[in-house]
């Protein structure tokens, strides 16, 4: 990286999260990048030269937080259509099951997104992208999963990648097939998971369309055995898996994720501490949903003791989803597992970068440490605390991915 770097920000207050205490807070600091990539991350004091030789841009912030750029490492923002009709029955008493065995939940939205073609489904998506953007994410996971047949899921993950490249941030492809029996399939799981394992999955990996898999396992979704034959066939492919574990129920999800050393398990909810501890032996990590929580009017909290006294790492995310969680804000979503799951913010924050990066088995963001990607976001903020403080408001001035602005506050 010869030459003058990109850009330099000076007397700012760094959250490096680099794995010292309090956030790696740094105060007076500087962050430098170049080329897409971080040159500098540290008290101002020990730049290399006067900032004005270093870069070709120097800013002065007079104190602004400055954090990694969010991971939103769990969302299904591609579909068609919306569900605020449910939002009402649930109101009015109705439980996700109920609606779910009534022919709505999942299958509703599989309808809607059947019915539109990409560019549909483009125009539909877009802006949910460009509001978690805009209130930090440079890094967004999109499964898909309301499709449920080859041409429908294909189209899905298509979108997501045009998704990155329009708003030129990093995203994370997830095949989440195996996310609801499709009504030509009902009665009929196993023949559905059939077609799964021999045409979905393996049109997907020829395509290079998705960089993980997914499944739901769960008593109104897929069986133990059956995630295992999807989980091996994506093993067979290549492919690392995640998995919706024990949301509604103790399916014994988080030890199944666990024995296909799953990146993640996420929900979790109704976790048994050996589902913990088999989480924590294979290093996957704990991908905790306060959005989905709120909107459920959930009670029952995921083990977060458990969990911090295995060394289970948490990370957090939106579940932005049309049906249970239509959280367009993953920092709101920190503050929401601050809030209702009482985590600390430093907690909150590790969990919506250097924790969900991990989740999506992404080594080079999440932190802000030489050599690793320029993904960063400048506050209106001087304290880790005011992230998760503040309710909904605009509080990112400026979101940069891979060096590159990719939103900025009028």
């Amino acid at each position: 990286m010869s030459g003058p770097w990109d850009g330099l920000l000076t007397g700012c207050t760094l959250a490096t999260l680099d794995g010292r205490p309090h956030g790696g807070l740094v105060e007076d600091a500087a962050l430098g990048w170049k080329d897409g990539r971080i040159t500098f991350a540290g008290p101002q004091r020990e730049l290399p030269d006067a900032p004005d030789r270093l870069a070709t841009k120097v800013e002065a912030l007079a104190g602004a937080l400055v954090t990694p750029g969010l991971v939103d490492c769990h969302t299904h923002l591609v579909f068609g259509g919306d569900r605020g009709a449910e939002f009402e029955q649930r109101l009015e008493g109705a439980s996700y099951e109920e609606i779910t065995r009534a022919g709505g939940g999942i299958m509703s939205t599989v309808r809607a997104t059947r019915a539109a073609d990409e560019d549909a489904l483009f125009a539909q998506s877009l802006p949910r992208a460009r509001a978690l953007v805009a209130d930090g994410a440079t890094t967004i996971e999109i499964k898909s999963g309301y499709g449920l047949d080859l041409d429908s899921e294909l189209r899905m993950l298509r979108v997501a990648r045009r998704i990155g490249a329009e708003l030129g941030i990093g995203v994370r492809t997830t095949l989440l097939a195996a996310h609801a029996v499709p009504p030509e399939f009902a009665g009929r799981a196993d023949v559905y998971i059939d077609l799964v394992c021999e045409e979905i999955l393996p049109a997907a990996a020829r395509d290079g369309l998705a960089d993980a898999v997914d499944a739901f396992a769960e008593r109104i979704a897929f069986s133990p055995a059956q995630t295992r034959r999807v989980f091996a066939r994506a093993r067979e492919l290549g492919l690392p898996v995640k998995l919706h574990a024990d949301q509604l129920s103790d399916g014994g999800g988080a030890a199944l994720a666990a024995e296909f050393g799953a990146l993640s398990a996420e929900h979790l909810e109704h976790a048994s501490e050996a589902g913990v501890r088999a989480m924590a032996a294979a290093g996957t990590v704990a991908v905790l949903l306060p959005g989905a929580f709120y909107a459920l009017r959930e009670t029952k909290l995921p083990p977060i003791d458990a969990l911090r006294a295995a060394g289970v790492p948490i990370a957090i995310a939106t579940d932005l989803n049309p049906g249970t969680s239509p959280l367009l804000s993953l920092r709101l979503g920190m503050s929401m597992a601050s809030t209702l799951f009482r985590l600390t913010p430093e907690e909150s924050l590790t969990g919506a970068t250097a924790n969900a990066a991990r989740a999506l088995g992404l080594t080079d963001r999440g932190r802000l440490v030489t050599g690793l990607r320029a993904d960063f976001v400048v506050w209106n903020a001087h304290r880790i605390a005011d992230l998760c403080y503040w309710i909904g408001g605009a509080l990112a001035r400026r979101v940069v991915a891979d060096g590159q602005v990719v939103h900025a506050a009028n």
